[in-house]
């Protein structure tokens, strides 16, 4: 066996492998906002428990006029390939809905915000977080 097609089988193999996510259940849980202000739980939505629903369960702003505590800024239908999709993100820095593709692996999270094509987006990267911070507190 050439180099050269050792090198072409590995590139194949390299392609055939999921991008980014790890599977469905990857995204479930608890992730920290980039900006350190909100913290979204991603769970099976309530009435539709095939699809994927993203709740702010944390909000820096709690018990403020700037309080988002409860907003759904998410929702996706189902998980293919490398991503949930078929959906929506909403971003309530702007009270806006947009074309939604979420992807995780490990302790990584990313919302893709689109018009029209994915590829003519914009990414947030979210963390894993075990916990909510002790305070302020959302009302449930």
């Amino acid at each position: 066996m050439t180099l050269r097609f050792r090198l072409l089988a590995l590139v194949c193999g390299a392609l055939s492998l999921p991008a980014y996510a790890d599977g469905a259940d990857e995204a479930k849980g608890l992730w920290m906002a980039p900006e350190g202000d909100a913290v979204i739980q991603f769970a099976p939505c309530a009435e539709t428990a095939s699809a994927l629903c993203g709740t702010i369960v944390w909000d820096k702003d709690a018990g403020t006029p700037a309080d988002t505590c409860g907003v759904r800024i998410a929702q996706l239908a189902r998980f293919e390939k490398d991503a949930w999709r078929d959906g929506w993100v909403y971003d309530p820095r702007d009270d806006r809905k947009y074309k939604g593709v979420v992807r995780a692996k490990g302790n990584e999270l990313r919302i893709r915000a689109f018009v029209g094509v994915e590829v003519l987006g914009q990414t947030e990267q979210l963390k894993r977080v075990e916990r909510l911070p002790d305070a302020p507190q959302c009302k449930r």
